[in-house]
């Protein structure tokens, strides 16, 4: 990537993309940081709106009620603290108390983000540092406390353990970019001398990419599917013509390349990310190797939706589409050969098709820079993402042998358990509510801390949806967060996973609200459909649920209203 491209880019329409606005507080220059976030914006579909703090004001401007950051009411405080600025403050502070600088320093970090939360700042993007090795103690560094380098690496670490208490915070990892790309290439003295630069040109784009990829997870453009071809991609060779004894992989020779690639992808299904299968092979010989080749990291267990035939590869990622019931541009696909791309990026230019290098041995240090996988989120439903996905695809089998919908439902054995917002649930309520694009009425982003927040607000309501059925656990499927308006209670969010579409939930789940919210003073519940290029899906959401329209928004009688027809049953905990 590189600067003149993104620059090139603020040329370019941007026309639909989402406009966010976003603050970027530094204590060195920002002006070229600023321009190439807003180039590489252009490549995400974001239309930043960006607020440049002062020169070296990035305390003064958190700390200020008054300041120019919180008129503007950004959506993203960007704070950018610099190496060689933390290095200087290092050594004006006594030798004595260099042990401590790190200590003292977090704190200071720790009061910057209350502060900014407190005044209701939405996302927190901190900037952690590049190393730099001042010469003082040499390799010793490593062993004495009172070395910058110590201290140093004490901060980096201590803003990783800092951020989960801060549901809002997120660390933009310069200092892994810097151990990626050496200190060289990362920093020009020229430049830093001469303009207060902290980082080389070349490099500037690397920090923009990631402050942006975290903006658009955090506003819901998150990937969630990596599909991948088999031969001479997950192994090497055609395991229809090589056989199982003559595919490469393991160990030894370029084999060891496709192990380390399958690792990958072993690791992120860990992560939550969903693994499919798109190969133009026997479907029986495909699978040979996942059952008995001995160096294979993969298992049939790990792949979602397996799709081995002689169709074209468009088609059968349509067909993984629609079992697994997600955007295409929630899709990654892996192929090595460049007409097998071509294709795909033609044919559904949504899906992310990443160029691999021709050099098996690139691919994961390629792959792993692309950063394809950005999130703003992980709850522990991730772990199981895979297992829900091939129970899905197992109700879409058993549904052919049903006569009609309705008989198929009934034969679910589907029950719900109802809860409100509490420890257990609140990190996944927040993650449905950031990832959530389709099933999404107004498509408001709350973090962990937010929802805890309105949770225990007495002019909230709060209820969780979890799903289950004969054939497994759905986990926890929908949300919505009820306020109180005079005799009405507003639907601020109503959030869904895609999983459970015709399911009968949505009707469960507002014979639910109205059961909970009769007799407590409110006569009405009122919603809102606020449309985005993704929401669609809902937006006959109200008229279909027998709301009526009441100028913008949708009203629904709670002492008229009768329940309809679904085949979910309760169990509920106090609300």
């Amino acid at each position: 990537m590189e600067f003149k491209r993104l620059k090139a880019n603020l040329k370019r329409d941007f026309s639909g993309a989402k406009r966010v606005k976003a603050a970027v507080l530094g204590d060195s220059a920002t002006q070229l940081l600023c321009l190439a976030m807003r180039g590489y914006g252009y490549e995400q579909r974001l239309d930043l709106e960006i607020y440049e703090a002062g020169y070296d004001l990035l305390e003064r401007e958190i700390l200020d009620p008054g300041s120019g950051l919180y008129a503007f009411d950004p959506d993203f405080t960007l704070l950018f603290p610099s190496t060689p600025k933390l290095h200087k403050a290092f050594l004006k502070t006594g030798p004595e108390a260099r042990s401590g600088f790190a200590s003292a320093y977090l704190a200071k970090v720790a009061g910057w983000w209350a502060a900014l939360e407190k005044r209701k700042a939405r996302k927190i993007i901190h900037f952690n540092f590049g190393e730099l090795e001042d010469g003082a103690f040499g390799h010793y560094a490593n062993k004495v406390a009172q070395s910058f380098l110590f201290q140093l690496r004490k901060i980096n670490f201590g803003l990783m353990e800092l951020a989960p208490q801060h549901g809002s915070a997120f660390i933009n990892d310069i200092a892994s970019l810097q151990s990626r790309h050496g200190h060289r290439t990362a920093f020009s003295p020229q430049l830093y001398i001469n303009a207060d630069m902290v980082f080389a040109l070349d490099h500037l784009p690397y920090v923009a990419k990631g402050a942006v990829d975290i903006m658009a997870a955090a506003l819901g453009s998150a990937r969630k599917c990596l599909i991948l071809d088999l031969d001479n991609t997950l192994w090497g060779g055609v395991i229809g013509d090589d056989g199982l004894e003559g595919i490469q992989i393991g160990d030894l020779g370029v084999g060891k390349a496709y192990s380390e690639l399958q690792w990958w992808a072993k690791e992120l299904k860990e992560r939550g990310i969903v693994l499919a299968v798109c190969s133009k092979n026997d479907d029986k010989t495909a699978r040979e190797p996942f059952g008995k080749h001995p160096d294979m990291v993969l298992a049939l267990d790990d792949i979602a939706v397996f799709m081995a035939n002689w169709e074209n590869k468009p088609e059968n990622i349509k067909r993984i589409q629609a079992i697994l019931n997600i955007g295409f541009d929630s899709m990654v696909f892996l192929d090595d050969n460049p007409f097998e791309r071509e294709m795909v990026r033609k044919a559904l230019p949504e899906v992310l098709v990443p160029e691999l290098p021709e050099d098996p041995a690139e691919y994961v240090p390629f792959l792993r820079e692309a950063n394809l996988f950005e999130t703003a989120s992980f709850s522990g439903e991730d772990l199981g993402r895979t297992r829900m996905y091939k129970e899905e695809a197992g109700r879409q089998e058993a549904a052919m042998s049903f006569a009609s919908e309705e008989e198929f439902l009934a034969g679910l054995g589907m029950t719900a358990e109802v809860s409100p917002c509490n420890a257990f649930n609140t990190p996944r309520v927040a993650q449905l509510s950031q990832r959530s694009n389709q099933f999404n009425l107004r498509t408001v982003r709350y973090t962990d801390q937010e929802v805890a927040s309105l949770a225990d607000s007495p002019e909230w309501r709060t209820f969780v949806f979890n799903l289950r059925d004969k054939f497994g656990d759905y986990g926890l499927v929908s949300a919505i967060l009820l306020r109180r308006q005079e005799d009405a209670w507003f639907i601020d969010t109503w959030i869904m996973s895609c999983r459970v579409l015709k399911r009968g939930m949505e009707r469960f789940s507002l014979e639910r609200l109205v059961l909970a919210l009769r007799g407590n003073g409110a006569r009405k519940l009122v919603g809102e459909y606020l449309p985005t290029a993704k929401n669609g899906l809902v937006k006959d959401h109200y008229a279909n649920l027998d709301f009526k329209r009441s100028g913008d928004r949708w009203e629904l009688d709670l002492g008229t209203y009768r329940p309809a027809v679904h085949f979910i049953k309760e169990t509920t905990h106090e609300l």
